[in-house]
């Protein structure tokens, strides 16, 4: 079972679902040509994907379009359904950075056939995840970088501050269709600047204030 730690903790905490958000960043949405979402986007990612720290990402042999999309990533503590949104931030245990890895071909495939994308989105290795910050050390999550680099060359470098549907609306929108429990993540979408990774490729992602995260490609 795949878990998370929390910074200053002394026990990890077992991942339950893992929540993500599609086309929460305007710029984003038009690098890809997508058409901008009145409510947010939800898919699932299975905790079987989730890699950490100095580990290798496997990018399956039936893609040759990986695509790396760095975010905001959000860790439940406390548990709830319908939470009102004044108080979803109250039911964070912490913050740390995630790689939401797509499969860009087969998701473009698997979409043009009506069909889910979970293939292109749930593989193994396909959420590479930091250790968590306490919620209480960050603050401000709608004020926080976002960056990412590949083999040293920058690639993404945006802002929470550009999310589309913010952080309390997202865990009380999530709230009302999922019960949330402790050990659930949000994975708040990826601002501008996603591109193509290969193997032998080095793969950086930072939020200063929350952490850093850098993994290869095999």
């Amino acid at each position: 079972m795949k878990s998370v730690k929390l910074k200053g903790a002394a026990e990890t905490l077992p991942i339950g679902k893992i929540l993500c958000i599609g086309r929460n960043y305007a710029d984003h949405i038009k690098e890809l040509g997508n058409e901008t979402p009145e409510r947010p986007v939800i898919f699932m990612k299975p905790a079987s994907c989730v890699i950490g720290e100095g580990e290798e990402i496997v990018i399956p042999p039936y893609s040759d379009d990986c695509h790396h999309e760095a975010e905001l990533a959000i860790l439940i503590g406390t548990g709830g359904r319908e939470i009102p949104a004044d108080r979803a931030l109250s039911h964070v245990a912490g913050y740390g950075v995630a790689i939401d890895l797509t499969l860009r071909d087969v998701q473009a495939e698997q979409k043009k056939k009506g069909l889910p994308w979970e293939i292109a989105k749930g593989f193994d290795t396909a959420c590479p995840l930091s250790a968590f910050v306490p919620a209480g050390e960050v603050a401000d999550p709608q004020r926080l970088r976002i960056m990412l680099s590949v083999n040293g060359e920058p690639r993404q470098d945006g802002s929470t501050e550009l999310m589309i549907h913010r952080i309390p609306e997202l865990i009380s929108y999530l709230s009302s269709i999922f019960t949330l429990e402790p050990g659930d993540l949000v994975l708040t979408g990826t601002p501008a600047g996603v591109g193509r990774i290969k193997s032998g490729d080095g793969v950086v992602a930072e939020i200063p204030g929350v952490g850093k995260l850098s993994v290869t490609v095999r």
